[in-house]
């Protein structure tokens, strides 16, 4: 099996990279199935990644249907230690404007439970701290690189994840305005998520389309207005990657790689042999604990 630190994960508009030297196109095979596509392996600034398209290369995938646990876990199962999702969002503030980029470090969970949103369960239960779902090392690497590259990028902020597809009534998107949220998506908080029980560092990387629908002057979210902004976001999100995939790639070990450290309950020598085997990627160090 091929094992790279740095993984990638690409949403709405970011299917692949201008100059992503792509060595082996891998199928990973996982207890939940198979990811949303075959994970590309190769190399962008010099240093080896995982890249994977969230929504299918053809993009297949609603929201609520990419199979987010076992996107993950591919990335567990080739050596990802930390996970970057880069994905399309709405602005709820007026300092964030299309083509911006935001790194958020907090989420607002606005889902309905429909899409499994962890790993334990079934004999084996665990509860992972989330109060700081985003890595801070990582989010100062890609800041600093969007800064150095001359793109407006702020570090912080909330990102507001609703299930979609359709987006958000002008009532809502007030709501979230009033708040004082700062962008709205349909995704990342799930990878997130995951990817703490998962033991893997996260940074969310929210290039800004459009301005959803808090705002009367200005005219509410549209694919086509969504459509008319990508390909710029996409030039940028590669840009800045490119650049700090090398300094992400020597931060060393991360509080993110310790979380399930006292966070599983369950005694290993209780765990049922069928989750154990099922979640081994994940969990597998701490069968002697």
């Amino acid at each position: 099996m091929i094992e790279t630190k740095i993984g990638i994960i690409g949403g709405s508009g970011l299917y692949q990279y201008e100059g992503f030297e792509i060595d082996n196109e891998v199928d990973v095979e996982t207890p939940f199935g198979p990811a949303s596509d075959n994970i590309f392996v190769g190399k962008l600034g010099g240093v080896e990644v995982a890249f994977l398209p969230r929504h299918g290369r053809a993009h297949n995938y609603l929201p609520t249907e990419v199979p987010y646990r076992a996107n993950v876990y591919a990335m567990k199962r080739l050596g990802v230690q930390y996970l970057i999702g880069v994905g399309a969002v709405g602005s709820l503030q007026q300092q964030h404007q299309p083509g911006n980029v935001v790194l958020p470090d907090q989420f607002f969970d606005r889902t309905k439970g429909g899409t499994p949103q962890t790993y334990f369960g079934n004999g084996i239960i665990a509860h992972v701290a989330f109060s700081h779902p985003c890595d801070h090392a990582m989010m100062e690497e890609l800041r600093k690189s969007g800064m150095e590259l001359g793109y407006n990028i702020c570090k912080g902020g909330t990102y507001v994840n609703i299930e979609g597809p359709a987006f958000s009534t002008q009532a809502e998107s007030l709501a979230y305005h009033k708040a004082g949220y700062d962008v709205i998506g349909m995704t990342n908080l799930i990878e997130a998520k995951l990817a703490r029980e998962a033991e893997i560092a996260y940074a969310s990387m929210s290039m800004v389309t459009d301005h959803d629908a808090w705002n009367p002057r200005i005219e509410p979210v549209s694919v086509e207005m969504v459509m008319q902004i990508l390909k710029k976001n996409k030039d940028t999100a590669q840009e800045i990657l490119a650049h700090a995939v090398p300094r992400i790639a020597e931060l060393g070990e991360l509080p993110a790689h310790r979380t399930l450290n006292g966070a599983i309950l369950t005694p290993a020598k209780a765990w049922p042999e069928n989750t154990a085997t099922k979640l081994d990627a994940i969990i597998g160090k701490y069968k002697e604990a």
